[in-house]
This record gives structure tokens, sequence and C-alpha cells, in this order.
């Protein structure tokens, strides 16, 4: 009896190890053996905390042999693109990291997506957009028409610049130009280092203007036309994994039924996004709205 008893306590505590390495992997049977672990960044870039802790993750962990980053994102604000591109290169320093590109692949997501050492995109993909926007806006004539005035105290004449409440004055033009042009000439440096592209043969494709898969694939931007498929299958080979590999999704926070039906139904009959935040400062962002 006694025995039986020892023998329950073993087996019960053996199903609670394999549960757990069950959820951590988020993969299906036995958590053992090589693995490709596959990053996702949807939509726009405003908040880096989430997949920067992904990052962390597969990086840690030994049975991630390679990352798959799946990029479909237009972009968004700087330094959040930044860091993300920050802790992929170091990532990609310590194991193979492959590109796939959705949909969009455009501006602050191409940004992310050079880190990668193979980047693959569809046919029709949207990528490029190298450049930076930031737009403020003006409400001073209809502010004067409803009879609303303010009064500014400041420490210096640039201290409310980009105020709704004035117009731009030349100087203030100047210097947000002149910042535009820097966070600008940071993303281009990025990318000719990591295309190994020289500055005058990136020169015409700089300007902003977005690209297919095809025609980025013709300029050099980059490296094969593909599916996410064919981003696993690079992956698998050059990691050694083999040709049917195991791949593995980062945990995501679970999520409250009710609050989703009602995200996904406000979205789709009144084309609100309820998550959307507004994003201050300079973006990496194409703007096709």
């Amino acid at each position: 009896m006694a025995s039986l008893t020892v023998g329950g306590i073993f087996l019960f505590f053996l199903l609670v190890v394999l549960t757990a390495g069950l959820l951590r992997t988020g993969s299906v049977g036995v958590p053992v053996g090589d693995k490709i672990g596959i990053l996702e960044v949807e939509g726009t870039i405003e908040d880096a905390r989430r997949i920067l802790m992904q990052i962390d993750d597969f990086r840690e962990r030994k049975a991630v042999k390679a990352v798959v980053l799946r990029v479909n994102s237009p972009g968004g604000a700087v330094g959040p693109s930044q860091e993300i591109y920050a802790e992929l290169l170091r990532l990609a320093n310590e194991k193979p990291l492959i590109v796939s590109m959705g949909s969009v692949a455009a501006s602050g997501g191409y940004y992310l997506a050079i880190a990668g050492e193979r980047l693959f995109a569809n046919p029709g993909t949207i990528t490029g957009s190298i450049g930076v926007i930031m737009s403020f806006p003006n409400y001073q004539e209809l502010m004067g028409k409803v009879g609303i005035q303010t009064e500014v105290v400041k420490s210096g004449r640039f201290k409310d610049i980009g105020s709704s409440t004035r117009s731009f004055s030349a100087a203030d033009r100047e210097l947000i130009q002149d910042m535009i042009n820097d966070v600008h000439q940071q993303f281009v440096e990025a990318v000719s280092e990591q295309r190994d592209m020289p500055m005058e043969r990136l020169q015409p494709f700089i300007d902003g203007r977005i690209f297919t898969g095809r025609q980025a694939k013709a300029a050099g931007l980059i490296d094969e036309l593909g599916t996410f498929n064919d981003a696993v299958d690079y992956a698998a080979k050059v990691a050694g994994v083999g040709d049917d590999p195991d791949l593995i999704y980062p945990e995501v926070e679970k999520e409250n039924l009710f609050e989703r039906y009602l995200r996904s139904t406000i979205s789709h009959y009144l084309g609100i996004e309820l998550e959307a935040k507004p994003v201050i400062g300079p973006q990496y962002l194409w703007n096709n709205f």
C-alpha cells in the first residue's frame, strides 16, 4: 500500500514537471530537442517592452537554435524601434536571426528587419519607406473663430515648439528639420551597415519611397522572395535542426474574453482601434492614411 502511495506521488510530480515544461515552451510534445523561436511584430510600434522580453527569453533558451522574426508593421515611434533593433542585433550575434516580411514591413518595420542575416519578403510585400515623419496639428484658426485664446509664458523661444495654438516660425521649422535629418541619418547608417551598401548606392532609396518585395530585392534591400515557411526552412538549415523543426512562440498574456470580443466588434463595425495610442515625437512610420 505504501509503495503504491509513493508511486502515485512520483507520477503526480512527473505530470506537474511535464505540464510546466509544455506551458513554458508552448510546443506540442515533451519539451526536448532543438527548436526555432518565432518572434512576431504586428501593427504600429509603440512600446518595446513586450518584444524585448521575448527576445531576452529566446536568447537565453539553449533549446532555441535560431529565431525567425515575422514583421507585419508599418513602423512606429523612433525610440522603441531603435530599442528593439539594438536587442535584435544582440540576438543575431548569438543565434541565427532570419526575417520574414508579411503584408507590410515598412519604415520602422524595415528598421527591425535589417537586424537579420537573411531577409525574406513576398513579391507583393510593402517595404522600404526609409524616412522619418513628425506632424503637428494646428487649431489656431479654429480657436480664433470660437473666441478662444491662449497665453503662454516660457523660458525660451523654442519651449512651446509644436504648439497647436500657433504657427511655426522659420526658426521652429529649421530646428525640427535638423532633428528629423539627424534621426533619418541614423536610420540610413543602420541600413548601409547591415545591408553592406555604400551610401552612394543607397541614396536613391532613402527618400521615404516604398517598394514591393520584388522591387526591394532588385534594389538590394532584401535577400529572397519567399514565404514564412521559406524563412523557417532557411533558419532550420543554417541552425542544423533538420527539415521539420519544432516552432516555439513566446508566451502571451491571457486576455479577458469579453474585452477581446468588445474590442474586435468595435474595430470591425466602427473602424476604431481601442488599443491605439498617440505616438509623440518623430516616427519611423509609413503614413498611409
